[in-house]
């Protein structure tokens, strides 16, 4: 199956895709000008992974500049998610690795992410190389 970067045609099966990711009350937008706005960011992009025409798992990678560890960008991963009738078949794995390599190309020192333990995914992303243990992730909502 092929992993690609999403593009604004994708909007109908990115907003399927973020209503699973998605618990109340965190509302999710449904306004295509927003969708459009993550794929025209500079450093952003949207991997997804199609069957059938249809993509069944994506997850956010951003790029940012940074003037430490010399220069290097360091990488976020956000919104991370595989449809669940597509779940434990190594879709969600493909795309992240495709998320890591792209971050890994493109000279990032590192690559960070934050998940929840209601989930369930901490054991999935260690398995992916990340470590909770090196520094610990903070969140303020507004």
């Amino acid at each position: 199956m092929p992993v690609r970067i999403l593009d604004r045609d994708d909007f109908d099966d990115a907003l399927r895709l973020y209503r699973v990711l998605t618990r109340d009350p965190v509302p999710v937008s449904d306004n295509r000008a927003a969708f459009d706005a993550i794929l025209q960011h500079s450093g952003t992009c949207i991997i997804g992974m199609e069957q059938d025409g249809q993509i069944i798992a994506m997850v956010t990678l951003h790029l940012i500049p940074n003037m430490t560890s010399g220069g290097r960008p360091y990488a976020l991963i956000e919104n991370v998610v595989t449809d669940t009738a597509h779940r434990g078949r190594g879709i969600g794995r493909a795309v992240m690795q495709n998320a890591l390599d792209r971050a890994r190309t493109e000279g990032a020192y590192k690559v960070m992410l934050l998940t929840g333990d209601a989930r369930g995914a901490v054991g999935f992303y260690e398995k992916m190389g990340f470590s909770g243990h090196e520094k610990h992730g903070l969140v303020v909502r507004f």
